[in-house]
């Protein structure tokens, strides 16, 4: 575990903590938020958002940040570690009145020193595209008029915004969700019409159905999805751009292939809504978190749960990949022996990767290449709690089928010898060689372990090589064997830590499902918890390895809405409307 930093007392908040990269430090003088510096009254507001750009711009230094608080809407310069910011030149301030932003996200392909294209989600559902840069106001979508609700209805949708993005690789599509559990397709190019939209079935599936806008001339939106029931939270975009995963109040996460508008696989939460959703760098796994206080590690090529985090008190409000740590080693198993000081000193220099390589030294990983190569990936989770905490997705998790060769009880390493080339967790040989669209059932089979798995956080080890991410899609039926395996329950860690008891604890703990349950939804056909526990929709807590986090740190006074991991620096946002910087080890700039 990390040591202790800023305090020894448990509520006392943080400034440092220490992974074995090192020390990463909190940047007083680099905390953005409103000018005054008073913290905001956050009771009834919408979370705080950031959303960075770079609009390089020679004097490289065009990092841009974008904040909401409150019904106010901010544009810096973002400084980083290398100078304290200066609140008092902001590029862009807006205030806004009767509606309140949500969200907002930059357009990366068209951004430049002279021009950026912010979309901005509001209260009362309407969206906004902007241009801070030069103060413009250049569209609204689903609001013709103005932005005080009372002088036009929104005619798509009147309900709040959850989450807005670009399309990847768009300069003019993008995607908004509401809390209706509506998410509609837009062109920035089209209007919206002054009429209420028809629309027309496109397609239908496992509890969500898409329409297209039946129109004489194109018109927004291009797209009407429906997604389960409740309000759809949040969607985040494969890194390629091909899969959508939406997670919903209903507690279920969805992955879609967005092109071919099917339905790739389900997972339910083990209770309560589901609030955040990433995607892993190479799109192999999915993390979302939620009103169960856990992280959930999901697996794209096989469809199932094979991990659950547990180290929040309180909801998990954002989840993310730090696509800067997660490294690739291309080596032989490792071995050591030593003292746990030695190891760290050893351990110090790894996993500093960048993304500019990440990407690249993943896909090797999938190759048939003889080599072993062994992956770890590092992310991140902040909840209402106030808590931060990271996390290590490791081999011995991944691949826990792999022989064992050490054990270090101290800080639970396992390394393991590379299996054949082409060899996966799931015995199903289709799940690699699928190349197109409905090209069959990726159906995960059992598989038994006699080994007892450690509960968390290994170091690296050699693995097999393993797909990238298929284009097979799901058929309406799954198989439903569950992987048994030795982990710690739920129940074991109350008893341990009883301060973080929680509703969960009898929430469905007593219900009994048989795993042989079918996990075939009907469309508008509403899920019974009790049907979907024991099933690979919803494994129970001793069915898949339970992780601890690496670090758990109380890092604000109110709950934290944002975690941004950056080159240099980590960024973290809590509702009193606070933006800090925790420098990386090695990359506090020597002016601070």
């Amino acid at each position: 575990m990390a040591a202790e930093g800023g305090g020894k007392e448990m509520n006392e908040i943080k400034t440092q903590f220490t992974t074995r990269e090192g020390v990463y430090k909190l940047l007083t003088h680099s905390e953005y938020s409103r000018p005054n510096r008073v913290p905001f009254n956050s009771q009834g507001s919408n979370p705080v958002k950031v959303s960075f750009v770079n609009v390089n711009d020679q004097s490289g230094n065009g990092d841009r940040i974008c904040f909401n608080v409150g019904r106010e809407l901010y544009f810096y310069i973002y400084k980083g570690v290398r100078k304290a910011a200066d609140l008092s030149k902001p590029i862009d301030k807006r205030i806004y009145k009767g509606t309140q932003p949500t969200c907002h996200d930059f357009n990366h392909l068209t951004a430049t020193a002279e021009s950026v294209s912010l979309l901005v989600g509001f209260s009362a559902g309407q969206v906004q595209l902007i241009d801070p840069i030069k103060k413009e106001t250049s569209k609204l979508f689903n609001e013709e008029v103005g932005l005080c609700p009372t002088e036009e209805p929104r005619l798509i949708d009147k309900s709040r915004v959850t989450c807005v993005k670009w399309v990847p690789g768009s300069e003019s599509l993008f995607l908004v969700s509401h809390a209706s559990g509506n998410m509609y397709l837009y062109n920035v190019e089209h209007t919206c019409g002054t009429t209420a939209p028809h629309y027309q079935l496109l397609k239908q599936g496992e509890n969500f159905s898409v329409h297209t806008c039946k129109s004489k001339s194109t018109r927004n939106p291009l797209l009407k999805w429906t997604v389960g029931e409740g309000a759809l939270n949040e969607f985040a975009f494969s890194p390629d751009g091909k899969f959508l995963a939406c997670v919903s109040q209903d507690g279920f996460l969805r992955v879609f292939n967005f092109d071919a508008v099917e339905l790739h696989g389900t997972m339910k939460s083990y209770f309560g809504g589901l609030l955040c959703v990433c995607w892993s760098p190479d799109g192999k796994y999915i993390v979302a978190g939620g009103e169960d206080d856990l992280v959930t590690v999901w697996s794209f090529l096989d469809c199932r749960v094979i991990a659950r985090g547990h180290g929040h008190k309180s909801w998990v409000s954002v989840v993310a990949f730090d696509h800067y740590t997660t490294s690739v080693e291309e080596s032989d198993p490792m071995e050591f022996s030593g003292s746990d000081e030695d190891f760290q000193d050893q351990m110090i220099h790894f996993g500093r990767d960048r993304a500019n390589s990440t990407q690249s030294r993943l896909s090797k990983r999938n190759s048939t290449d003889s080599r072993p190569v062994s992956v770890t990936y590092r992310f991140g989770s902040v909840g209402q709690d106030t808590q931060l905490c990271l996390w290590d997705l490791t081999e011995d998790i991944l691949f826990p089928h792999l022989p064992l060769s050490r054990t270090r009880t101290h800080t639970n390493v396992m390394n393991a010898t590379s299996p054949p080339a082409g060899a996966t967790i799931i015995t199903n040989t289709s799940s690699n060689t699928t190349n197109g669209n409905n090209s069959g059932a990726n159906t995960p089979g059992i598989n038994s372990l006699s080994t007892t798995l450690p509960r968390s956080n290994s170091l690296p080890h050699s693995a097999s090589s393993g797909g990238g991410i298929g284009s097979g899609i799901m058929d309406s039926a799954i198989a439903t064997g569950v992987s048994k395996f030795a982990t710690l329950s739920l129940h074991d860690r109350k008893e341990r830590h009883h301060e973080k008891d929680h509703k969960r604890n009898h929430s469905m703990g007593h219900i009994s499902s048989k795993s042989s349950d079918k996990l075939n939804l009907l469309t508008k056909t509403k899920t019974d918890p009790a049907k979907t526990l024991g099933t690979l929709l919803c494994p129970r807590m001793e069915d898949v390895p339970l992780l601890e986090p690496l670090i758990c740190k109380k890092i604000a006074h109110e709950r934290l809405t944002v975690l941004i991991f950056l080159e240099d620096c980590l960024v973290t946002a809590c509702q009193e409307g606070f933006i800090c910087t925790w420098a990386r080890p090695g990359k506090v700039v020597s002016s601070f």
